[in-house]
């Protein structure tokens, strides 16, 4: 096991699924130890070991599971502390996250209270939750996932709301690495169309080939390459990296997106 995040300690919001999942299990896997704070504990895809039993058995770090609903600001609160059983809190990955389509002229509260809510608050009180105990600390890495809608407003009928939540993500990430440094360094992954996720699930086997087309690298995402990202963006291999957008889209927005 690579020790590159020995001694550190990891909170995963959303962490039971999906992009989540990769990356907790992708952080435990260079020696961090995760908290992984969902409002579920066993993952959507059905036949899958809930994420803190595959860190217990496929790496030496350390687990645990609390039930954060992201929209909640002390049940953010509440999962940072969690992480003082491991010695407090290093990297923060605000990933919890959803996605479905709404009609723009037919846009209702309740749309904005599940798309907004849940994508750019859960986001911004992450932050808060995590960067007061970072600066308290000296030290610290948010890594907020936002998507390739925030380069593209419409992706799709039914994605403007969704992509503006996402901007939203992405631009907030900005200002807290100005607020937060030099202390604590905030940046953006910025996932594409990425397999084994809820937007894969929600489309057709061609649209999701279509999509991995349109790819310099013909092939969708997996949650291992968003954890990939967020390793290097957790390490001190990125020590001089803040206040950017990484995307992770196999070149999709800059070569083949519409």
């Amino acid at each position: 096991m690579s020790s590159l995040l020995a001694d550190k300690t990891a909170v995963v919001t959303g962490g039971a699924s999906g992009i989540g999942r990769g990356i907790a299990l992708k952080l435990a896997a260079h020696g961090a130890d995760v908290v992984i704070a969902d409002v579920r504990e066993t993952p959507r895809t059905p036949n899958t070991a809930p994420t803190l039993e595959a860190i217990e058995d496929e790496t030496d770090s350390r687990g645990l599971f609390v039930e954060c609903d992201v929209t909640n600001y002390d049940d953010l609160v509440s999962a940072v502390d969690a992480a003082d059983e491991f010695g407090g809190i290093d990297v923060m990955v605000n990933n919890a996250g959803i996605v479905h389509s709404v009609d723009f002229f037919e846009t209702t509260d309740d749309d904005f209270a599940t798309l907004i809510d849940v994508n750019l608050k859960g986001a911004y009180y992450g932050c808060q939750a995590a960067g007061e105990r970072m600066v308290e600390r000296g030290s610290g890495s948010i890594i907020n996932v936002a998507s390739t809608a925030a380069e593209q407003g419409f992706v799709e009928p039914g994605s403007i709301l969704y992509s503006a939540a996402k901007g939203g993500v992405k631009s907030m990430t900005f200002g807290v690495a100005e607020l937060l440094g030099p202390e604590v360094r905030v940046n953006a992954i910025q996932p594409g169309f990425t397999d084994e996720t809820g937007l894969a699930e929600n489309h057709p086997e061609e649209a999701a080939r279509a999509r991995a087309a349109e790819t310099s690298l013909d092939r969708l995402g997996t949650p291992d390459d968003l954890g990939n990202v967020a390793v290097f963006l957790a390490s001190e291999l990125s020590s001089y990296v803040t206040a950017e957008g990484i995307l992770v889209d196999g070149g999709w927005v800059n070569t083949g997106g519409p």
